[in-house]
């Protein structure tokens, strides 16, 4: 039997598992080692696993993961959350909509520094939907709003997809938390924009909340100083290279800690849950890393990785159509697996291709990721979706469903918009020496 159609059986293998809701990193890690060790020797095989799992858990550019990680657990229990939606219902609460557009404000603030979707989606979902509620916005709009607005947690940076798309395809951390910026802002844009538009064609969608003075204005400004001030020095230091990756975590947290601190909003019992969720939300990640840096030495030795992408290549079609033939593939896979999962499964075997086709890896990153949002809001998986579910569990899960399509249209515009105008996600970056 041909390396490559073991290859093939392993990652049927590992789509079988993966259906049956085995864990992604350890699933990865056993058709990895089984591929490896029937093309190459079970010797071989051991030595590898030993080797991958050692080398990752050992890694110093993988310290970057919890530190992120503990920033946003520090400013998801401190209660930041609520202090930017705060300052944006007080600016712009009054308008038409405006309690939906304030929550697309404050997830995008909450996301500079928290990379996660599930938490920006919880901690402002638990902030925004009874305030939504108690103004009679209608749940298609309100849930649909912070399931979508969530997901801008793991574009913004800092994210945690960034930061596994650069460990895996050696690319600068820094500069990838650079080329996020901008299209993040283009997507929370483009949700603001899907807002007004509904809510002109159907006005009763989100009534205008109360009014507020200048003064009122001003004074809820303050509760973004924080986190403009944490933002600027770990995405400030990376821009400037005064620190590396694992430096920037290291700080954000310290200061979120110390903003947390000084608010007393952080209890003793949520500083511990911070922790608890760091070390588990950490480990998860690090086993899928580590099970995947297995599969992926596997899919070397069974060479589909180089097969797809001379195949791929003898097409003669413009490398945009082969573009768009991959982003369709990662569309159809976010809506049976995990966004995680599915990087790590299909990174090895789409990267080349990539780069064979000429594209800059800074920009497909930013692509990978855009996509990989549509995945955390598509049924039947969508994992922002049921976490808003819930916080609201008197909607039903269809309805917030519905909510998302419009949201899913804007992400689909802004990949179109990156796609025809690279330069959005690589100005920023090309800035980096």
């Amino acid at each position: 039997m041909s390396p490559t159609t073991i290859g093939i059986i392993g990652i049927i293998a590992l789509l079988v598992f993966l259906f049956i809701r085995m864990p992604v990193g350890f699933v990865m890690a056993m058709v990895g080692f089984v591929g490896f060790g029937w093309i190459v020797s079970f010797d071989a095989s051991l030595n590898l696993l030993a080797k991958d799992m050692v080398g990752t858990f050992a890694s110093y550019n993988l310290t970057v993961i919890p530190l992120f990680v503990l920033m946003g657990q520090l400013a998801f229990y401190s209660g930041i959350s609520s202090r930017l939606f705060d300052a944006a219902y007080k600016w712009i609460g009054h308008l038409p909509g405006g309690l939906a557009v304030a929550t697309i404000g404050a997830c995008a603030g909450f996301a500079t520094i928290c990379g996660s979707t599930n938490a920006t989606a919880a901690t402002i979902g638990a902030v925004a939907l009874p305030e939504m509620k108690r103004y009679n916005y209608k749940p298609i709009l309100a849930t649909g709003v912070v399931a979508a607005g969530g997901s801008l947690g793991i574009l913004i940076p800092p994210s945690v997809i960034f930061i596994i798309y650069g460990i895996l395809t050696e690319q600068s951390i820094g500069k990838l938390f650079m080329a996020g910026i901008l299209p993040g802002l283009l997507l929370a844009t483009l949700f603001i924009l899907t807002i007004v538009i509904w809510v002109t064609i159907k006005p009763d969608l989100g009534p205008r909340g109360p009014k507020t003075t200048f003064k009122e204005k001003i004074k809820s400004l303050s509760g973004l100083i924080e986190t403009l001030i944490i933002f600027v020095l770990v995405m400030g230091g990376l821009f400037a290279g005064i620190f590396t990756p694992t430096e920037a975590g290291a700080l954000g947290a310290f200061f979120a800690l110390i903003v947390a601190l000084i608010r007393r909003n952080l209890s003793w019992k949520g500083f511990l849950s911070a922790l608890s969720d760091t070390t588990r939300i950490s480990c998860m990640i690090m086993v899928i890393v580590a099970g995947a840096t297995v599969f992926g030495h596997f899919l070397a030795v069974s060479r589909i990785p180089y097969d797809i992408a001379s195949w791929i290549s003898s097409f003669d079609l413009p490398p945009v159509v082969i573009m768009c033939f991959i982003i369709f593939i990662y569309l159809i896979g976010g809506c049976f697996m995990d966004s995680l999962g599915l990087i790590m499964l299909t990174i090895p075997i789409f990267f080349p291709v990539v780069m064979d086709l000429g594209y800059d890896p800074i920009w497909f990153g930013v692509i990978i990721v855009l996509v990989t949002e549509m995945g955390v809001v598509t049924p039947p998986v969508g994992p922002n979706v049921y976490v808003v579910s819930g916080i609201a569990r008197d909607v039903p899960l269809t309805t917030i469903f519905k909510g998302i399509i419009p949201f899913l249209m804007a992400m689909i515009v802004a990949t179109g918009i990156i796609l025809i105008f690279p330069q959005i996600a690589t100005f920023l970056p090309s800035l980096i020496r």
